[in-house]
């Protein structure tokens, strides 16, 4: 069960995780070798999986295309939604993959270098798969915030020609 300190803890390193526990210690009261544990118990425990930058890939010369594509799925006894499930998240394309409650079950997040690359891996690799029934995919384009953080600045907004009839 996690304090109230341990809360705010986690919160700043979500936020930053660049933070050395001497900062985090001034932030939040605790002492470093408390953070240090604490820190070393939640990735053992799973509750840090990973510290990744987030990287704004429309500010590089990078060619990168994402889509989040729905999938309809047939449950499986016994096992319901979780065993389609990973299976798909073994496919190094997908970035996030959700359960869904509405008009479909899953919800993936995957990443090609183009439009192409995506709908071959959706036709090739994914809707072929065993009890997928159908698939939908929306191509993101253009990303304005991630994660809590705004990508485009004000400085960055398009400015359209007024149309009048």
């Amino acid at each position: 069960m996690l304090t109230e300190e341990d809360h705010r803890l986690l919160k700043l390193i979500a936020e930053d995780c660049r933070l050395t526990p001497e900062q985090l210690s001034v932030q939040t009261g605790l002492t470093p070798d408390y953070i240090r544990k604490r820190i070393i118990d939640w990735e053992k425990e799973k509750v840090i999986v990973g510290y990744q930058p987030m990287i704004n890939w429309a500010r590089t010369n990078e060619e990168r295309v994402s889509a989040l594509i729905e999938v309809r799925v047939l449950p499986q006894r016994g096992y319901g939604f979780d065993k389609i499930a990973k299976r798909i998240q073994k496919f190094p394309e997908i970035k996030a993959l959700f359960l869904m409650s509405g008009g479909y079950d899953l919800s993936l997040l995957i990443e090609g270098k183009t439009m192409q690359e995506v709908a071959l891996f959706v036709a090739e690799k994914l809707a072929p798969l065993e009890h997928v029934q159908s698939t939908a995919t929306h191509f993101v384009l253009r990303r304005y915030k991630q994660d809590g953080v705004e990508l485009m600045g004000e400085e960055e907004t398009i400015q359209r020609l007024v149309v009048s009839p």
